[in-house]
């Protein structure tokens, strides 16, 4: 690779977002770390992005010449600052970073990403209590931030609280109504709760993920579990119960198509179908359980 390439894999790795990071710090050791001059005024970024990749590979030779170079080029900015408290994140420690970010908000309440460090703290240390308890103050503040709702409901599905889990996703599905996948987790979340109620909501959301996405795999697989589960449900009326049986039939129909198109055509047999989903449909806890769970927490 040579610097061209070298700094168009790095720009490609910025425009989609894509940490590769180790990747990221042996282009610049093999490659640029000679040559950063040519680069022109892009070598901030560059020299930033390769920050970024040492923390994850706990290189600290690279983020000691990365850093060194940005402070003397921006001495004193809020971005340097706060890209050495990540550093010492990296390294564990969490006073010593935490104080920067306090130091950076009292001269910016605003500014949203060091309030998401600090909350990175906490998760980083495992308290995760902590962290829900400051994502939900930092969501009081910042309402449209999309990345931080979804963070909020892998925090709760951590705690194994999934109505919480699924109001943030129900949050998400107001900002954006179309994105499959938002309904698709809504829908999975609506499935691990496990009442008749809350399945056959995870069975709407399903089937409105693949009106969106009708290639979502997973979505597929759900809706055809969820059919699966309100159809042996004892607590469902007759009626519908015949509806779900008719779900279900149309969902394995789609799935066995998919499978020979994808594996049975090279294979050159067909696909056990039931086999397949035995070991990818999602488990919920039986109804019973559920309502005990219910009722215990309750009585807590």
């Amino acid at each position: 690779m040579d610097v061209t390439e070298a700094r168009a894999f790095l720009k490609k790795c910025r425009d989609e977002n894509d940490r590769q990071s180790s990747k990221i710090v042996d282009v610049y050791r093999d490659v640029l770390s000679d040559s950063m001059k040519s680069l022109g005024d892009e070598r901030w970024v560059v020299y930033e992005q390769v920050a970024l990749a040492s923390f994850d590979t706990r290189d600290w030779e690279v983020s000691k010449q990365c850093l060194q170079q940005l402070s003397h080029q921006y001495p004193g900015s809020h971005r340097i600052r706060k890209l050495k408290a990540m550093q010492l994140e990296a390294l564990g420690a969490y006073t010593d970073a935490e104080k920067i970010y306090d130091a950076l908000l009292a001269e910016d309440e605003a500014n949203s990403s060091v309030h998401k460090r600090k909350i990175a703290i906490l998760k980083a240390q495992e308290l995760i209590p902590e962290a829900i308890e400051k994502l939900c103050e930092y969501l009081k503040k910042f309402q449209s931030d999309q990345e931080a709702w979804l963070e909020l409901s892998n925090l709760y599905i951590e705690e194994n609280d999934f109505p919480k889990a699924a109001f943030c996703m129900e949050e998400l599905l107001l900002t954006s109504p179309h994105n499959h996948l938002y309904h698709q987790r809504y829908a999975e979340l609506q499935y691990l709760i496990g009442t008749v109620d809350s399945v056959e909501l995870a069975r709407a959301y399903f089937a409105q993920a693949l009106k969106f996405n009708p290639q979502n795999k997973e979505a597929l697989f759900g809706f055809c579990s969820a059919a699966q589960w309100l159809a042996s449900s004892t607590k469902l009326a007759s009626q519908k119960k015949k509806d779900n049986q008719k779900y279900l039939t149309w969902a394995i129909d789609q799935i066995k198509t998919l499978y020979q198109k994808e594996i049975g055509a090279l294979e050159g047999k067909d696909v056990a179908v039931e086999d397949l989903m035995a070991k990818l449909s999602i488990k919920a806890a039986p109804e019973d359980e559920v309502e005990a769970n219910g009722e215990q927490k309750k009585a807590d």
